[in-house]
This record gives structure tokens, C-alpha cells and sequence, in this order.
């Protein structure tokens, strides 16, 4: 089969669009033909160094996808909030990409995205830049009918994070305003859409003019040109001076004060990433003071990943694809995502050739 992997770790030399063996269904897996694949930021990561993940080279790149059943047992799909579906072949699905133990203390405890023993698609083994993949039936949901495979491999990773950072950890309610950092983001996007979708007022911000328009276009309450505004200044102007109850970031270090004092008295800020560095000053006296709640969070739970479906099914979210590209030309993908000029997802086609 055809796909997308690493030979080494540098520049987009080490990837390679090759043959690889076609993968094996074991007993309790599904075999799937995966038709589209999106790329992450964390793919980058692991072509230049994946540096504090264990994993063996040559490895499959690609975090999430969606496509087609080939081959299934009698094993029954990942679950939501709703009963375990059949599955079989020629169904449409999507991938949940962390593979857990169901062992430890916190898969027991029905949380299986701080399992001890967590594997992820792409990074820990090989990922979904292939024309097949064989995971575990639990990993594997059906498709909603009104989304493309592009648009359903896009869910796994920024939309599920999102989903998490928002309602998982801040709780966020009906009628709360909350603060986006970086909309040009794959997870910050995601979240906007996310907290629209919920009720919520959301202010966003950007360096680029043209990201901060299209994210009006998307609903965006008010904008923010972090090039040329002052973002605590202009969050409490469009707050009446109040400050937001919510605060999503995976910027880090460049924005942490500012984000801070960007937030109410007991206002919650939820933290995926840190791409600006990770050790900001902490501004206990503010945290303790304003009785901040600040949270970290990252992927999610599968069974948060079959509410985030339950919501698309009702067509409630929509993800947004900025490119496609077919899987010979993956290095020119990883080339516009390292760019950061995209708005939303960029994805990867697989083709016809087995």
C-alpha cells in the first residue's frame, strides 16, 4: 500500500511517499481504507525530531483520518452517548486516534485519555498517511452522513480538543463570553465554531486581517488585531470593563499574562499548548487573588468524541477545510502548514492505488 512515512528525523527530506505492508486485521480490529487523512502541527514535530516520543523509524505519519470499512469481525464500534453500533464493511467512519490500555487506574475510572500506557496514531505508531490502517473497533466510529471523509478526519484531533477544553473542563454555559487566542489555529477555529454552536459570545484574535474577517464570517462576536491592538485593553472595553468568563489558548507564554488579565473574577482559562514557550510567569497573586481556575487539557475521551459526532450529525458543527492535496504531494502540505497562512484544515486524499 501507499503511504506517507519518516526515515529519519530533519526537513521534509526524511518524508517519504512510498510502498509499506499493507497492515494486518487482528482479532477484536478493524481494517479500514482510509480515504482522507488532515494534518497537525504535531506533525511537524515528529519530522523534526518527535523528541520525548517513543517510537521507531521507519513510521507512518498522520493523527486522524476517516474512510471506509474493509475488513471487520464481530466487533462493535466506538461509542458515545448512545448504544455501540455493528459495523461492517463498506461503512463510512472515522478514527479516534489514541489506542489506551483499559487497565489503569484512570481507564477505569472513565478516563481513558490520561491512560499510562496511551499509543497515538502517528506518533507513537504508524499513523493514517497510509491507504490502509487496522485499530482496535473501540477506535473506530461511524460517520455522519452529512460530512465528507476530510471533513470527519478533521474532528479526531482539533475539534475533540476543543470539545474538551471547552465543555469538559470550563464548563462553558449558555450565554458566557469566551476569549480565543491565534484563530487561525486548528483547535482555535475548532473552538470558535464549538462555542458558537453552544450559545456562547466569542471574542478572537489574530496578527492577520484577513483571518479575523473570515472568522466574522464564521460568527465571531468581535475581533481582535493583536498587530496593532491592545488585547486586554479591548477585551474589556467589549466586556464593560467585566473581563471574560473563558479563555482558550495554545500559545503559551507570549500571551499568558495578557490572558490572564483578560478573565473575571473566578474566570476559567484552559490551556492545550504552548508553541511560544511553556514557562510564563505564573501571576499567583492574580490567580489566587480573582480565585482564577486555570486548566490543562489535551485530545479527549472517546466517548466526548461521540457527543462531538452526536452534534455533527445534527449538523450542528461544520468543520472547515482550507486545501486539499492529493498524498503524493505531502511535503508541499507540510510546507503550507509550517507557513501558517492556512484557515482551517488542510488535507490529504489517499488515492485508488492499494
Amino acid at each position: 500500500m501507499q503511504a506517507a512515512y519518516l526515515t529519519a528525523h530533519g526537513g521534509n527530506e526524511v518524508v517519504s511517499v512510498g510502498p509499506r505492508p499493507r497492515p494486518v486485521r487482528q482479532p477484536g480490529e478493524v481494517l479500514v481504507r482510509i480515504e482522507a487523512a488532515t494534518l497537525n502541527r504535531v506533525d511537524l514535530y515528529m519530522r523534526d525530531s518527535g523528541a520525548g516520543i517513543t517510537h521507531t523509524l521507519p513510521q507512518i505519519m498522520g493523527i486522524d483520518g476517516a474512510g471506509v470499512v474493509e475488513a471487520v469481525g464481530d466487533e462493535k464500534g466506538g461509542r458515545g452517548d448512545g448504544p455501540e453500533r455493528h459495523l461492517h464493511p463498506g461503512q463510512r467512519v472515522t478514527l479516534y486516534p489514541g489506542l489506551t490500555c483499559g487497565r489503569c487506574e484512570f481507564c477505569r475510572r472513565g478516563e481513558p485519555v490520561l491512560c499510562t500506557s496511551m499509543r497515538l496514531l502517528g506518533e507513537h505508531r504508524d499513523g493514517t498517511l497510509a491507504r490502509y490502517i487496522s485499530l482496535p473497533a473501540a477506535n473506530v466510529f461511524v460517520l455522519p452522513d452529512g460530512l465528507g471523509f476530510a471533513e470527519g478526519a478533521a474532528l479526531g484531533v482539533n475539534h475533540l480538543t476543543a470539545w474538551r477544553m471547552l465543555f469538559t473542563k470550563a464548563r462553558l454555559q449558555r450565554g458566557e463570553t469566551v476569549l480565543v487566542f491565534g484563530v487561525g489555529g486548528g483547535v482555535s477555529l475548532a473552538a470558535l465554531q464549538l462555542a458558537k454552536a453552544a450559545g456562547a459570545r466569542v471574542i478572537v484574535t489574530s496578527r492577520d486581517a484577513d483571518k479575523l474577517a473570515r472568522a466574522t464570517t464564521l460568527g465571531a462576536d468581535a475581533t481582535i488585531d493583536t498587530s496593532c491592538e491592545d488585547t486586554t485593553r479591548r477585551v474589556l472595553a467589549l466586556t464593560d470593563g467585566r473581563g471574560v468568563d473563558v479563555v482558550i489558548e495554545n500559545i503559551g507564554a507570549a500571551v499568558w499574562t495578557t490572558a490572564l488579565k483578560c478573565l473575571v473574577r473566578g474566570g476559567r482559562i484552559v490551556t492545550c499548548g504552548a508553541t511560544t514557550g511553556d514557562q510564563p510567569p505564573a501571576d499567583l497573586r492574580r490567580v489566587f487573588i480573582r480565585q482564577l481556575q486555570i486548566f490543562g487539557s489535551t485530545l479527549g475521551n472517546p466517548a466526548e468524541f461521540g457527543e462531538l459526532l452526536s452534534w455533527c450529525e445534527q449538523g450542528r458543527v461544520h468543520p472547515l477545510i482550507d486545501r486539499h492535496y492529493p498524498l503524493t504531494q505531502v511535503v508541499d502540505a507540510l510546507t503550507y502548514l509550517e507557513s501558517g497562512r492556512q484557515f482551517g484544515k488542510i488535507a490529504i486524499t489517499l488515492g485508488d492505488d492499494d
